[in-house]
């Protein structure tokens, strides 16, 4: 867990700071929260996600009353030490609607829940899922579908219609996230090279 180099200042807000809930697995923003110091050190102490409830006055843990808890992976403090970012993994919807996220999906959102979703496959290999078959057969089985993928996509880009070209590319994509979990890595993983390579090219 990331050691703060400095001290949260909570005398901005009160004594209480913003606590952004992100998803480890797909950096989906969950949920705000807020934190006095007695919640972030709960936090850490449990490895629940806990905060200050402003309404009921005391501190809360997620999911205490629906057993949809934040399992807390990483806590981090901003450039101005007065918000918190927290990574955790959510055990059920973060949202009391029932919604894995409190803000509405972004474009290209379901990919990150795609990926999630893979990732719990893994963990888990539910019998008779084509996910776990996948998984059973190792990595040489995965990238060889990867690899049939891609031949099927480009075929259909230059020889079939938009349905064919659009259907192939989702198959490409699910498999290619297969593949990525296979070797300990995540779409987060795939975009941050994206990221990176995009401010070396400035």
């Amino acid at each position: 867990m990331t050691d703060f180099s400095g001290q949260p200042d909570w005398n901005k807000g009160g004594g209480l700071l913003p606590a952004i809930v992100q998803d480890a697995d797909n950096l989906r923003v969950l949920m705000l929260g807020y934190m006095n110091a007695e919640a972030l050190q709960a936090t850490r102490s449990s490895g629940k996600v806990t905060f200050y409830s402003r309404s009921k006055q005391r501190l809360w843990t997620k999911g205490e009353s629906s057993g949809h808890f934040l399992d807390l992976v990483d806590v981090q403090l901003d450039c101005d030490a007065d918000t918190l970012l927290v990574l955790a993994r959510p055990n059920g919807p973060t949202c009391h609607l029932q919604r894995p996220s409190c803000f509405p999906q972004a474009p290209g959102g379901f990919l990150q829940e795609l990926d999630a979703l893979i990732a719990g496959r893994q963990r888990e290999l539910p019998e008779g899922s084509y996910t776990t078959r996948l998984f059973e057969g190792g990595v040489r089985r995965v990238a060889q579908k990867v690899g049939e993928e891609g031949v099927e996509t480009a075929l259909a880009a230059v020889a079939q219609d938009d349905d064919d070209l659009l259907g192939e590319s989702a198959d490409l994509l699910y498999h290619l996230l297969v593949l990525l979990r296979t070797r300990g890595l995540s779409l987060a993983d795939a975009v941050r090279v994206l990221e990176q390579r995009h401010a070396e090219k400035g």
